[in-house]
């Protein structure tokens, strides 16, 4: 697909698009691109949406910002922006994944007015994270979030063609037959192989999970995303990503409005647009009503 661009909050985003209708923004996470939806792009814009899949900021080709700022309230205020800038409606629908998800959790409760249904896939609002947060596991599958507070992690992310990527996704995806990464590896490098690209990236880990007050009431993004979405939610989590359970999936739904959904999807891992898209897909459209 094309990729054009658009200036939103005084930068250069780059985006793909598909279809004609209500606006169907889709937004992406680390590390990542938006070819992540490329199986839900098509069948949403069948379905009669106007579907965008921004770069993020930071994220190549999109601009780097020149103050360096990845904040969580940046990416909510880019996500409303876009909004406004693509001629969004009262009927616009909103999708995110990973960091991608943290913005979507967060534009439509700051902007109910802006998006009509919610999607989010695995990452919980902030208040269910600390569920889990003491067992090892998780613990472990987050290792990340520490290691990127290193300065030694701008030297090792990218070393060996940044086989410490192909690791992430190894790491985090579940066990799926067939199921090939190798595109969205791939792509997710391009988008960060520039020395200025990688710090955004690592960026959004050390300005939004500060070790200093992560975790605590200081913490600026557990405030930001504190409340939770007005309108009807869909929440999707592979059952291989240890950080929402079957128990905490409906505590989840049971918090979200009246006409939101969850599922927690078998064998999948942190991946679920690209590990199991047919699945997916089908549960979006039908809470969408296609």
């Amino acid at each position: 697909m094309e990729i054009k661009h658009i200036t939103v909050n005084g930068l250069d985003l780059a985006y793909i698009e598909q279809g004609e209708g209500p606006l169907a923004l889709l937004l992406h996470g680390f590390p990542e691109t938006p070819g992540v939806f490329r199986h839900l792009m098509p069948e949403l814009a069948k379905a009669g949406y106007h579907v965008v899949a921004p770069y993020m900021r930071g994220f190549a080709p999109s601009q780097v910002p020149p103050d360096g700022s990845m904040l969580m309230k940046d990416l909510i205020a880019d996500a409303n922006a876009l909004h406004d800038a693509l001629g969004g409606g009262g009927d616009a629908i909103i999708v995110g994944h990973d960091w991608g998800g943290f913005a979507t959790w967060g534009a439509a409760a700051l902007a109910p007015e802006r998006w009509s249904k919610v999607v989010v896939a695995d990452v919980p609002p902030v208040r269910f994270y600390e569920r889990r947060a003491a067992v090892p596991e998780q613990i472990h599958k987050n290792s990340h979030f520490y290691f990127f507070q290193m300065a030694v992690a701008d030297h090792l992310v990218p070393a060996n063609d940044f086989a410490y990527i192909d690791w992430l996704w190894d790491h985090w995806s579940g066990d799926i037959p067939g199921f090939d990464s190798t595109q969205d590896r791939e792509e997710g490098k391009d988008a960060l192989r520039e020395p200025a690209n990688l710090q955004a990236g690592l960026g959004l880990y050390r300005q939004n999970f500060p070790s200093e007050v992560f975790g605590t009431d200081a913490w600026e993004m557990g405030r930001l995303l504190a409340e939770l979405p007005t309108q009807p939610t869909l929440y999707l989590h592979g059952s291989e990503d240890p950080v929402v359970n079957e128990e905490i999936l409906a505590d989840i739904v049971a918090a979200l409005p009246k006409g939101s959904d969850g599922a927690l999807l078998q064998g999948v891992g942190h991946f679920p647009m690209v590990e199991a898209p047919e699945e997916v897909n089908k549960r979006i459209l039908a809470f969408l009503g296609e």
